[in-house]
């Protein structure tokens, strides 16, 4: 890369890395590593995610995750893991509903107490 792409990327660094060329270069060179690795990082970061989120809404309804992703396998309902989170936080309903079918399709779910979540623990 030339001096002016490098400067160019090392805008917003702190100190001399953003305007002593050698210096530069090796930050520069070390924060494209940096992203490389970490566009990775962050899909594994998001499914983990998502998964925690739905695991937390369907233990709500009394059925863990591994249960749940089961029973939904069962039914041949193929919602991805981004989907049934984002159903878990904002279509409750919808949510229970989908619960309620993989309960029914895997006999491993069955109707447990939910699990108090919150507050509700300490009090």
């Amino acid at each position: 890369m030339n001096k002016k792409k490098i400067f160019k990327l090392a805008k917003g660094f702190r100190g001399r890395a953003k305007n002593c060329i050698r210096i530069a270069r090796e930050r520069v060179e070390k924060a494209l590593q940096y992203s490389y690795r970490d566009r990775r990082t962050k899909k594994r970061d998001m499914r983990s995610l998502w998964i925690e989120r739905i695991n937390a809404g369907s233990r709500q309804h009394g059925v863990n995750y591994g249960n749940f992703m089961h029973g939904l396998m069962k039914e041949n309902i193929q919602l991805n893991r981004k989907v049934l989170s984002e159903l878990a936080m904002h279509e409750p309903y919808s949510f229970k509903a989908l619960v309620d079918v993989s309960r029914t399709a895997f006999p491993g779910n069955k109707k447990v107490e939910p699990q108090k979540v919150g507050l509700a623990v300490v009090l």
